[in-house]
């Protein structure tokens, strides 16, 4: 029995055009969220996902229904998203989500985040006494491998299972499940002094 995003995609590839603008409503957040915790930059976040869906309208023939719409779109956004770290690896900023940022007027502004929901880390850092807590945990985060960097995001923040995050990576479960077992035991490593 096929999901209801998969029905909805089959239905565009018949189409139905109004079922792109269903499945573009359920996905954007998501998907923001996934790609901005990646990349670390709202306006490429905001970038990399028009393109996914814009790949997704114009590929639409090629989607197979063998595996869940998500996975598909996560694979595409997950190969843009990488593509856009390895071009942009030199102007990577390391600047900290928590800080105030000067706008071109010299007043101070908030940053704004692009998933604004309550994910798994910040509910963990409400717990924390301080917020270097919740940097040392994203700072770790950001240090990983470009793959397990992509698959804890999807596991952790995305609620992704192991055959979609596979799916996505183009990964067997068991190489995702030891892809994750790895890069959580790294993360295990550098944060040792918070556990």
């Amino acid at each position: 029995m096929l999901d209801a995003d998969t029905e909805l995609m089959l239905r565009f590839q018949a189409g139905e055009n109004a079922c792109f603008d269903d499945l573009v409503g359920r996905f954007r957040q998501p998907l923001l969220g996934f790609v901005y915790r990646m990349v670390r930059d709202a306006a490429a976040s905001e970038e990399i996902i028009q393109e996914a869906f814009l790949r997704v309208y114009l590929h639409r023939a090629r989607y197979q229904p063998q595996a869940k719409f998500s996975t598909w779109l996560y694979r595409i956004a997950n190969h843009l998203a990488l593509n856009h770290i390895r071009d942009h690896r030199r102007d990577r900023m390391t600047e900290s989500l928590d800080q105030a940022v000067q706008s071109g007027g010299g007043e101070t502004v908030t940053r704004e985040f692009a998933d604004p929901a309550p994910s798994a880390e910040q509910a963990m850092v409400a717990q924390a006494v301080s917020g270097q807590r919740a940097t040392r945990v994203r700072q770790a985060i950001e240090a990983l491998p470009e793959r397990q960097r992509a698959a804890v995001i999807m596991h952790k923040y995305q609620g992704l299972d192991y055959e979609e995050i596979g799916g996505a990576m183009k990964m067997s479960a068991s190489a995702t499940k030891s892809l994750l077992f790895r890069a959580y035991e790294s993360l295990r490593g550098s944060l040792q002094d918070l556990l």
